[in-house]
C-alpha cells in the first residue's frame, strides 16, 4: 500500500499543534486530579456558600413572650427572659407584644441589677410609645434604676444628681400617677445624700481649722437642703464654726434660729451651752442670713 493510500483520510497535524495538543492534556490531568483534594478543604466553604440557613424559625410572639415571663417568674434566670423579650421584638418589631416586651425587658434587667440595660429598654419605650398607659413606669424605672446606684456620701454625687433628675420627670410629666408619690420620697431621699456630702466635707475643713471653707459647706446645706436631716447639725456646726473665728452674732442666730425651730434637738442643746461659755445667750439677728432662709421657707 502506498504512503498517499495510507494518510488517507487522517488530518495532518503539525509538530507546533502537536506541542499545544500535550500542553492542554497535561493540564486537565492536573484538574481531574485536583478536584478530589478539593473536595477536602475547599468543599466546606463551598457547602457555606450553598447550604441554606435553617437555624431560624419564626415563633408565635405570644409564644416567646410567654417563654420569657416563665423564665422570669419561675425559673428565676432574668438573663434568659430578657433575650426572650428581646427574640420578640427582633421577631416581630410593630407587634402589640412588642411593646409588652419591651418594658418587660427593662422590668428584667433592672431586677437582674443590670441598670444600664433597664435605662437603655425603658427609654426606647418612652420613645416610641410616650402616649401608653405603661409610660409612666417605664419612665420610673429610668429614675430608679439611677436611684438604686447611688454612691456613699464620700464618693463623687454625680449620680445621684442624676437620680434626681429623673425623679422629678416622673413627677412633671406624671404627676397623678401611683409612680409620682414614691418618685417624691426618692427625690428626698437623694437629696438628704447630697447634704450629708456637703456635711462630710464640712467636718473634713473643720478638722484642719479651715473655718470659712467650712461655713460655705453649712450654709449650703442650710440653704439648699432645709428639710433633710442634716439641717439640725449644719445649724450646729454654724454656731461652732462662728464662735471659732469671733463672729459672735451669726453664732447666737444660728442658735436661736436652731432653737426655735428644732427645740428637742440634741444639737441644740450643744449650741446653746456652746454659746453660753461664750458669756452669750442665743439671739436671732432678723437681717442675718440664717434668719432670713428660714424665714423665706416658712420655717
Amino acid at each position: 500500500m502506498s504512503a498517499q493510500r495510507m494518510t488517507r483520510g487522517y488530518l495532518a497535524v503539525s509538530p507546533k499543534a502537536l506541542t499545544k495538543a500535550r500542553g492542554l492534556l497535561q493540564a486537565a490531568t492536573f484538574v481531574m486530579l485536583a478536584l478530589p483534594l478539593a473536595g477536602c478543604g475547599t468543599g466546606e466553604l463551598w457547602d457555606k456558600f450553598t447550604a441554606k440557613d435553617d437555624t431560624f424559625v419564626e415563633e408565635p410572639a405570644d409564644k416567646i413572650y410567654n417563654e420569657g415571663l416563665y423564665l422570669m417568674n419561675e425559673k428565676k434566670d432574668l438573663k434568659a427572659a430578657t433575650k426572650k423579650f428581646e427574640e420578640v421584638d427582633r421577631q416581630h418589631p410593630y407587634s402589640e407584644w412588642a411593646r409588652k416586651s419591651l418594658l418587660m425587658s427593662a422590668y428584667a434587667s433592672y431586677m437582674g441589677g443590670d441598670y444600664d440595660g433597664c435605662i437603655g429598654a425603658a427609654t426606647r419605650y418612652v420613645t416610641l410609645h410616650p402616649g401608653s398607659p405603661d409610660a409612666a413606669y417605664a419612665q420610673y424605672l429610668i429614675a430608679a434604676s439611677h436611684y438604686d446606684q447611688i454612691p456613699d456620701i464620700s464618693r463623687d454625687q454625680t449620680r445621684t444628681e442624676k437620680a434626681i433628675a429623673s425623679l422629678e420627670e416622673v413627677v412633671r410629666k406624671y404627676p397623678t400617677s401611683e409612680y409620682a408619690t414614691s418618685a417624691k420620697a426618692k427625690i428626698e431621699g437623694a437629696r438628704d445624700q447630697l447634704a450629708g456630702k456637703e456635711m462630710n466635707v464640712g467636718r473634713y475643713y473643720m478638722q484642719k481649722r479651715d473655718y470659712t471653707a467650712a461655713i460655705n459647706r453649712y450654709k449650703a446645706v442650710v440653704t439648699q437642703y432645709q428639710t433633710t436631716r442634716h439641717v439640725e447639725e449644719a445649724l450646729f456646726r454654724l454656731t461652732e464654726s462662728y464662735m471659732a473665728i469671733g463672729i459672735v452674732g451669726e453664732a447666737q442666730t444660728a442658735a436661736a434660729v436652731l432653737g426655735h425651730n428644732f427645740p428637742d434637738s440634741r444639737w441644740y442643746k450643744d449650741a446653746y451651752n456652746l454659746v453660753k461659755s461664750g458669756g452669750l445667750e442665743p439671739s436671732e439677728n432678723q437681717g442675718s442670713w440664717i434668719s432670713r432662709t428660714f424665714k423665706k421657707m416658712g420655717l
